[in-house]
């Protein structure tokens, strides 16, 4: 039987950085649509796959964070400001199709996975090959779990104005 230990990162000794821009729109993003109910349990599997659809995967909606990342290797690898991901057990997802296709950037327990025909990023193999940090751009259905800070704030691209009020952080809390 699988341990489940949950996992929330400690923001204990980071100091949060407060972002440019001093108010946000009306109309939260984060705020709870109506009409729109989100039902998930440990059950309920995401699909996800790359740009060309050769690599599809499934993906249990139990992520245990979901951050965006600002390091410098995150936005070279996405080609974005930042990457949007969620965390999960590295042994719970599971190629549907085209897993011997998958790519890996990186060596040994810490790794970027991309499909080798569209470069898609699926998934970062992180802390020491215990995680999985699931790109949420590539999941094709919504995840219940939503980014909730912005990490490695001190190297973001300069023109990179974060607006949506969540904490920064310079470094993983």
């Amino acid at each position: 039987m699988r341990e489940e230990a949950p996992f929330a990162p400690s923001m204990r000794g980071l100091t949060e950085r407060s972002g440019l821009c001093s108010s946000l729109p009306s109309g939260q993003p984060w705020e709870e649509t109506k009409g729109l109910e989100i039902m998930a349990t440990e059950q309920t599997l995401l699909r996800g796959s790359c740009l060309c659809g050769l690599v599809a995967y499934e993906v249990p909606d139990s992520f245990e964070y979901s951050l965006y990342c600002h390091c410098s290797n995150c936005r070279r690898a996405t080609g974005a400001a930042a990457k949007p991901f969620a965390a999960i057990k590295s042994d719970r997802l599971t190629f549907v199709s085209g897993g011997d296709h998958v790519m890996r950037y990186g060596g040994g327990t810490n790794h970027d996975a991309h499909c080798e025909r569209c470069g898609s990023l699926l998934y970062s193999l992180v802390r020491n090959g215990a995680y999985l940090h699931v790109t949420l751009g590539t999941l094709i259905d919504s995840p219940s779990i939503r980014p909730t800070a912005h990490i490695f704030v001190g190297s973001k691209a300069p023109w990179d104005d974060i607006c949506d009020g969540l904490p920064q952080f310079d470094r993983f809390p």
